[in-house]
């Protein structure tokens, strides 16, 4: 993960090639940034960040070959996997939660302004998400719950797993709470906060806020 005074190694992944030529001039010049490299599917786009090690990739759904949803699970589960921050169009939130659920870090229209995606993709970088939990519950309201009463079993199983504290520092942070926040409400430090989150994460075999805030609102907790 990259540090706030280097810029972010960024992968663009994109089967439109005016798409990608647009995106790559809006980026190129931001001083946060420096894009490493470009994809045309989601195959190219795994075997990109084998070979370009990018922090941050911004990630098409729908792409011939692999598509997004299926590359982004391919690249989380990669060790010193990068961020991936979805580029979607309205009418994707079926294939947006799946790859939220694979490990995606948020996700940000195509037309959203080139200052929008720069501080997306620090942000990200940075080790935050770009798609709040409140948000997160509004796509999965939208889009309807599927299984629901298999998921909620699902996770709450998981959730078992935790101890108390973690399960507390959980269930701070995906009801929107910083580490910051969470540990002011537990009245602990926030390097504790982290050491639950951390701690969890790899317990439940999660990589991320989102993939947190996905599962307790299966569990029905938020």
């Amino acid at each position: 993960m990259t540090g706030v005074s280097e810029p972010v190694r960024l992968l663009l992944v994109d089967d439109d090639p005016l798409v990608r030529a647009g995106l790559s001039s809006m980026l190129s010049g931001a001083l946060e940034l420096e894009l490493v490299g470009e994809a045309a599917d989601g195959q190219q786009a795994v075997s990109a960040v084998r070979d370009l090690r990018p922090d941050v990739v911004l990630m098409d759904i729908g792409m011939p070959v692999l598509d997004g949803v299926a590359a982004t699970a391919a690249i989380r589960r990669r060790a010193g996997a990068p961020e991936v921050v979805m580029l979607t169009t309205f009418g994707s939130d079926q294939a947006l939660l799946r790859a939220l659920r694979a490990g995606a870090s948020g996700y940000l229209l195509k037309d959203a302004a080139p200052a929008e995606i720069v501080a997306a993709v620090v942000k990200v970088a940075s080790g935050e998400s770009v798609l709040s939990p409140q948000s997160t519950r509004q796509l999965m309201d939208h889009v309807g719950a599927v299984d629901q009463d298999g998921r909620r079993t699902t996770a709450l199983a998981a959730l078992a797993q935790l101890t108390e504290r973690e399960r507390d520092v959980v269930l701070a942070v995906a009801g929107g709470r910083s580490n910051a926040e969470a540990a002011a409400a537990l009245e602990v430090g926030v390097a504790t906060v982290k050491t639950h989150l951390t701690n969890a994460l790899a317990k439940l075999q999660l990589t991320n806020r989102v993939q947190l805030a996905l599962l307790a609102h299966d569990a029905g907790l938020v």
